[in-house]
């Protein structure tokens, strides 16, 4: 007589074939954690250089902070987690997720996945590739992906300011009308890109009214606590704040990838080396990081490295992994 069980499926699987195992119960003290990260990174705060080449992020005075939501929405802060700063680039990877849940994979015959290697603002590639970004977090890229969702929906930056509104939790997000006409102001580059593209064909709709969602986009102020609960999703493998689903599990997957490879500019690799986990920065000095399965972790200080990425922010991120092992290494 056999075993028990005998001829059954073996664990993780049923009669259809292998099922994905629930993520395991994760328990840390955050609070604690953050503590210790804001004690040990101190020195690292005021370092490096504001983002003046937007005249509207010059005068952002130094400070730090740091938080993390888990995926039950609990957070946890320290220092300025609070405090509201430019989003920038960050809204790069909610635009994403946007068009890839509205539009699906076809975004990807017109951007990249690969890591670029040169400043976020080359125009030096595109003519090379034909008009095609290397990839989605690039300022060429990312003009794509809101060329897309702003097909898709008529009103792109309205769009991504209602998700993370939603996804946060916090009606109150906002526009930032002085950032949004900084950017425009000084935002020849972005244009250059942009007609760049549009002579290959890659861009399907009135340049100024894309240069003027992209730049509304970037305007968008936050803070830690709303960033880490909007970025949420990612940790949760697709599944929105309110249990809907925004995402199949593998494009959550590809947008944790392609933030692992490309979403600190040209220093992708030195923040998988000392971080290890998907992340997106921003000029303002923002950075937010996906441990999927777990949570998210948000920090925010203004001061820069030569890559355009927060180096007390980086130094945070470098201890929080150290400290708790989360790692997709």
């Amino acid at each position: 007589m056999g075993t028990a069980g005998g001829g059954g499926a073996a664990a993780g699987q049923t009669a259809h074939g292998p099922q994905p195992e629930p993520d395991p119960p994760v328990d840390f003290d955050f609070q604690s954690i953050l503590g210790q990260i804001e004690e040990d990174i101190r020195p690292q705060i005021g370092r490096g250089q504001i983002a003046a080449y937007i005249p509207a992020l010059a005068c952002v005075e130094p400070g730090f902070g740091m938080a993390v939501a888990d995926l039950d929405g609990k957070v946890y802060g320290v220092g300025d987690w609070q405090r509201p700063f430019s989003t920038q680039s960050i809204t790069k990877v909610f635009a994403l997720a946007l068009a890839l849940a509205q539009g699906g994979d076809d975004l990807w015959k017109r951007v990249g996945r690969e890591p670029s290697g040169n400043p976020f603002n080359s125009l030096v590639q595109l003519e090379y590739e034909n008009g095609i970004p290397r990839n989605p977090f690039i300022n060429a890229g990312a003009l794509v992906v809101t060329d897309r969702l702003q097909t898709l929906t008529g009103d792109a930056s309205s769009e991504l300011l209602e998700f993370v509104r939603q996804e946060s939790g916090n009606p109150d997000v906002a526009f930032d009308p002085e950032v949004a006409t900084s950017e425009s102001d000084n935002g020849d580059r972005n244009a250059a890109l942009a007609y760049f593209m549009a002579s290959y064909g890659n861009i399907a709709n009135s340049i100024p009214a894309l240069l003027d969602h992209y730049f509304w986009q970037c305007s968008i102020e936050m803070n830690c606590a709303d960033l880490a609960l909007a970025t949420r999703f990612l940790a949760r493998h697709g599944l929105r704040a309110d249990g809907t689903r925004l995402l199949p599990r593998r494009l959550a997957k590809q947008i944790n990838a392609v933030m692992m490879t490309c979403g600190t500019y040209d220093a992708a690799g030195e923040f998988a080396y000392r971080v290890g986990l998907p992340g997106k920065s921003g000029v303002g000095g923002g950075i937010v990081a996906v441990v999927p399965g777990v949570c998210t972790v948000c920090v925010w200080s203004p001061g820069l490295d030569a890559q355009g990425n927060s180096v007390a922010g980086i130094a945070a991120l470098d201890r929080f992994t150290t400290l708790t092992g989360l790692s997709v290494f």
